[in-house]
């Protein structure tokens, strides 16, 4: 549970921003109004609020303790607390202090976003109650700022840090497969490509190895490959140290206000946007529909969406239609094609598509089998890949990775023969595990699937005692411990982790 502070001069944007906040949290919101409509003008401002806020938001007005209004389930956001502070001074004369312990003491065991206006910025007041309300306004927020998780301070509608961000840990976001692989055992956890980089491949890296002893990268070449390979330009291109690079640089280079990531999905996207402050709005793919793609779920405020296609762990693949209606005006569009590369044809793939609001990132680690390497990149049209080469560090691309992205866009033929070969072990490790009773399993154009089962730790144990890794779900938001997600690898090997799934469930 948490309480987040909001504060901001007059018409900053400060209710926006905490608006946004809220809706981020994913639970149901009440609204507690301290407000009345004493005039038209008031009326209409408080219209306007009203307006943008979601129809399914819970509003009540503020009484004289306002802690009796708050929600003990969902999230409670109290907006403003200046003009409550008015109401209770002409009330009563005071009483402020006790009602924000009661505040701070409630935080401890729900959500609760207060608003407030910012105190002493001008000079001190003439008359005496215009310095009382300033008086317990001023301590009312410093009282609520320490104890707050967050404080953000909203200037022209931006907001601006002003503790550590936000108190949930991004840590549960960063379990990855490589995790869950031992020394000697089978490796059905990381979805890279077994057998190691083809041997055209291998010979591109020793030139690059050499090469790299003596200069400092240069990245002309693998760009203006990678963006022939698209048929996209050079200012279209940005070569980065993995895809995960180019999801962690997304926040700080298109700050937005409000993104969605659509889930489940590759838990980075949501640990880089959480770690750089920005609030997380999670749309959920249904389980029951095939973990289809809802662009009606995304909320009109949100300004970035990321989404996979294919997505992890599922090994979903959305049509092209239903990615590109995610687009709205003001909206920037992530898509999250890492996977793409192990899809013959890859269809309903927009990195040929120049859009000017459509961001596609790339990867190359897991088709080619080199995750050590790090080899990805971004397409985006110029004006946003510009913003993204402007926060990249120098020299992220080092010289062998950058030898694998102009190796691949040089031999398109052996790259989808990987590709081919990447589809057939998942298509039958898929027909392996669609036969084993107590399994449920989904539809999967990748090396992996992803499975339910009862009892998912304990199907976990029973193959790791037979010195085979699997990689456990519940990481990925929308999951649960019963899944588990199996990469394919040759058909042999598929056998042997179906049979001991089998013998674990019967």
């Amino acid at each position: 549970m948490s309480l987040t502070l909001v504060i901001g001069g007059t018409r900053s944007g400060k209710s926006a921003h905490a608006e946004r906040l809220a809706l981020a949290m994913g639970a149901p919101v009440r609204y507690i109004a301290t407000a009345a409509a004493s005039d038209r003008s008031m009326a209409d401002r408080i219209g306007r609020h009203q307006a943008r806020r979601p129809a399914s938001w819970e509003t009540v007005e503020a009484g004289y303790a306002l802690a009796d209004a708050l929600d003990r389930e969902g999230v409670s956001l109290i907006d403003g607390l200046g003009v409550w502070i008015a109401g209770a001074l002409h009330r009563n004369g005071g009483g402020v202090s006790a009602e924000i312990d009661r505040v701070i003491e409630h935080a401890r065991r729900s959500d609760v976003i207060v608003v407030a206006e910012e105190a002493g910025q001008g000079l001190l007041p003439l008359d005496s109650v215009s310095r009382a309300w300033l008086d317990q306004l001023g301590e009312a927020v410093q009282r609520l700022s320490a104890a707050a998780e967050r404080v953000d301070y909203v200037v022209a509608g931006y907001p601006i840090a002003l503790t550590a961000h936000p108190a949930r840990s991004i840590d549960g976001l960063r379990h990855h497969g490589d995790r869950d692989v031992r020394t000697g055992e089978a490796d059905h956890a990381v979805n890279v490509l077994a057998g190691g980089p083809p041997p055209w491949l291998r010979d591109a890296l020793r030139a690059a190895l050499e090469d790299a002893c003596d200069r400092y990268p240069n990245e002309d070449a693998a760009r203006t490959a990678t963006a022939l390979r698209h048929g996209r330009g050079p200012a279209e291109v940005v070569l980065t140290n993995g895809a995960a690079e180019a999801l962690w640089l997304l926040g700080p280079a298109l700050q937005p206000r409000l993104a969605v990531c659509v889930n489940p999905g590759f838990t980075e996207s949501e640990a880089a946007l959480r770690a750089h402050g920005i609030p997380v709005f999670r749309v959920q793919r249904d389980p029951d529909a095939g973990f289809a793609l809802t662009p009606a779920a995304v909320p009109d405020a949100a300004d970035l969406v990321i989404v996979g296609n294919p997505a992890s762990p599922s090994g979903t693949l959305d049509p092209a239609a239903a990615i590109l209606a995610l687009r709205a005006p003001g909206r920037v569009v992530v898509v999250d094609e890492a996977f793409m590369e192990m899809v013959p044809g890859e269809p309903g793939s927009l990195a040929g598509e120049p859009l000017d609001d459509v961001i596609v990132i790339r990867s190359l680690t897991k088709l080619l089998s080199v995750p050590g390497l790090r080899a990805g990149y971004a397409l985006a049209p110029p004006r946003l890949a510009a913003a993204i080469e402007a926060m990249r560090p120098p020299w992220s691309v080092n010289s062998v990775a950058l030898a694998v992205l102009r190796a691949a866009a040089e031999h398109p033929a052996e790259v989808a023969a990987r590709a081919e070969r990447s589809a057939a072990e998942g298509a039958d490790l898929a027909r392996r595990l669609q036969a084993i009773d107590g399994v449920r399993t989904w539809p999967s154009v990748t090396n992996f699937s992803l499975i339910e089962v009862v009892d998912g730790p304990a199907v976990a144990a029973a193959l790791r005692a037979r010195r085979i890794a699997v990689r456990p779900a519940a990481s990925f938001p929308g999951l649960g411990p019963g899944h588990l997600r199996i990469t394919a690898r040759d058909p042999d090997s598929n056998a042997l982790v179906a049979a001991a799934i089998a013998q674990a469930l019967a």
